[in-house]
């Protein structure tokens, strides 16, 4: 096995992430449970798609969700008319069988398509081709050698590979590959498989500590603009399909998916996300960024006080910052047309009850946020005595103010709804206060309200919270 250096934070970020994701079990063989297709997937209203975390796929910049995968599924999703939910493993077996157990609807990887897998999956239509490249590293002191010296020192027939030592990920085609090379070549490649995912073994390969892995070109390419110490041009493979998975049985979703994907493959927005993850100049600028956050395990800026303060409230402090992003983008000086302001996004009248001003500092602005919704808390604790689910009814009164919380309660309670939980029971009575139907009800006190505006902002901070909890894992206030 390969070994694992206490320093490299992102090394030790990616394996801890990836620990807690859809374990494997040896005991569950090839069995499956019921097998979810398009109309029980529709029914429940919800996708659920598993993926990596990594610098292409998935990941978080600046507090935004980004990635080529997750792009992707967002436009999948949307065109379903269903809601996204994501789980990640960088385990390729944890992953397979959380779809083979039914606990995911569709893999949605850079996965290439071998007689083994289609034993046990169906495959999309391909949504990109790469091919297999080798990574190695360039020879010490190759910024000051000629172009043709470095070409003598590097690998550039597969011939040269026999009797190398190759590191590749577990259960990956790379392995299958590798192993159909020593074949043709007619020599022994040392293959070593690892359960570390591509990119990883790529810094490794960087850094010093294995001298080849393999990987697909355009994955290959991208990482090169943040080690430039590597090459990445000597292919091992013919071009390759690149497709997703879903379960065998699954025929209407993967017939559904494989229309989506015809028509979207050839539109401008495929184009664009395409390019933006893998020929997009400023890649290594946002992985060497504090705030790409599978390096530097931030978030924001302002992930101290953040924690700080959300501890005081009892918050998760991912929560609270999913919360600023939604107001503010984590800019301090936003400006919202109403008059709100700062990071919180704390109306004028709000601010000053709570001490603060459009000068005051950064940790000011989070500090009255937070205690505004302290204040929200208990207003609620009595008519919501679930903290979990309180929760919402809080964000939804940030949102909107209190006073069109506690009408859309009052419209639960004379409809028969159940007035203590917001999914499909208030956040519906909120919606209906755009009607004057129910806006003019002489119980509703607070009138009319966009409850559409609300309804969504609890949905988008509630579900980055979600992607932020699969991405970085909780981190206690430091001296706690």
């Amino acid at each position: 096995m390969i070994m694992r250096i206490p320093t490299l934070r992102l090394l030790l970020m990616l394996l801890v992430l990836t620990s807690a994701a859809c374990k494997s079990d040896p005991d569950r063989s090839f069995s499956r449970r019921h097998v979810n297709d398009l109309p029980q997937i529709l029914e429940r209203g919800r996708m659920v798609a598993i993926t990596n975390f990594n610098s292409t796929d998935y990941f978080i910049y600046r507090g935004q969700l980004m990635g080529y995968q997750y792009e992707l599924l967002q436009d999948l999703a949307d065109y379903l008319n269903i809601r996204l939910e994501i789980v990640v493993s960088n385990d390729l077996e944890e992953t397979f069988n959380c779809l083979r157990m039914g606990d995911c609807d569709l893999i949605a990887l850079n996965l290439t398509i071998t007689k083994e897998r289609i034993k046990k999956f169906d495959f999309t239509i391909p949504h990109s081709q790469t091919r297999q490249v080798l990574v190695q590293r360039k020879p010490d002191g190759w910024k000051k050698m000629t172009e043709s010296r470095i070409e003598r020192e590097l690998i550039r027939n597969q011939l040269e590979l026999g009797g190398k030592k190759v590191y590749v990920q577990q259960n990956s085609s790379y392995y299958e590959r590798m192993q159909n090379l020593a074949e043709e070549i007619g020599d022994t490649i040392e293959i070593i498989d690892v359960p570390e995912e591509a990119e990883t073994l790529i810094m490794l390969v960087a850094d010093r500590q294995i001298d080849y892995t393999v990987c697909d070109e355009n994955v290959a390419l991208v990482n090169q603009t943040y080690y430039p110490n590597l090459d990445v041009q000597t292919a091992v493979s013919f071009p390759q399909n690149l497709a997703w998975a879903v379960n065998s049985g699954a025929n209407e979703l993967r017939k559904q998916i494989n229309v989506w994907l015809a028509e979207y493959r050839k539109s401008t927005r495929y184009a664009v996300i395409y390019n933006k993850y893998f020929k997009n100049s400023r890649s290594a600028s946002i992985m060497k960024s504090e705030l790409y956050t599978l390096g530097s395990g931030k978030i924001s800026e302002y992930d101290d006080y953040i924690k700080e303060y959300s501890r005081e409230i009892g918050w998760d402090w991912r929560l609270l910052a999913s919360l600023i992003y939604q107001e503010s983008r984590f800019d301090p000086r936003a400006r919202s047309w109403a008059g709100a302001f700062g990071l919180m996004q704390l109306m004028p009248t709000t601010a000053r009850r709570f001490g603060v001003s459009q000068r005051s500092p950064a940790n000011e602005q989070i500090r009255a946020g937070t205690k505004f919704i302290q204040w929200l808390d208990k207003r609620f604790e009595n008519a919501i005595p679930d903290p979990e689910e309180r929760v919402k009814f809080i964000l939804a009164a940030y949102n909107v103010g209190p006073g069109h919380i506690f009408d859309a309660i009052t419209l639960a309670e004379k409809n028969g709804v159940d007035s203590g939980i917001w999914y499909d029971n208030v956040d519906v009575c909120l919606l209906k206060k755009s009607d004057p139907k129910y806006y003019r009800d002489p119980d509703v006190k607070y009138g009319y309200a966009r409850g559409r505006e609300t309804y969504n902002y609890v949905i988008q901070v509630l579900e980055r919270y979600e992607h932020y909890k699969n991405i970085i894992e909780e981190q206690p206030y430091p001296g706690s």
